[in-house]
């Protein structure tokens, strides 16, 4: 796992893990119940392929995602939240109501959720 990269502030050690544009939509897509490499590339955002398995790898270097095989040939993966990753959620919920409440036109949980089973 890593250590605080620029500081020991939490804020800081937070985004060194998941401060950047994608992360934190792949860790969305993992709450509302996508597992694979192809269901995470159809969430709306379109998030490259090169990107997305850098971020699968980051999130399960630290510790966030468990990979699990689940076909053989030819070789796929399945990406579960850990339990240190389920407790984003919280995080996740919060940032929707923020966004709901400055943010206009911002989609709620509900409308987020029914995007994603699409």
């Amino acid at each position: 796992m890593t250590e605080c990269k620029r500081s020991p502030c939490p804020v800081a050690c937070v985004l060194d893990i998941l401060g950047d544009k994608w992360t934190l939509l792949v860790v969305r897509d993992l709450l509302f119940g996508k597992h694979t490499f192809k269901a995470f590339q159809e969430s709306p955002e379109k998030i490259p392929s090169n990107i997305l398995a850098d971020r699968l790898k980051r999130l399960e270097r630290e510790g966030v995602v468990v990979r699990k095989v689940y076909q053989e040939r030819p070789r796929r993966h399945a990406y579960y939240l850990t339990d240190k990753g389920k407790e984003l959620s919280t995080v996740m919920r919060s940032m929707v109501k923020w966004a709901n409440k400055y943010i206009p036109e911002t989609y709620d949980l509900k409308t987020i959720r029914g995007m994603l089973k699409e």
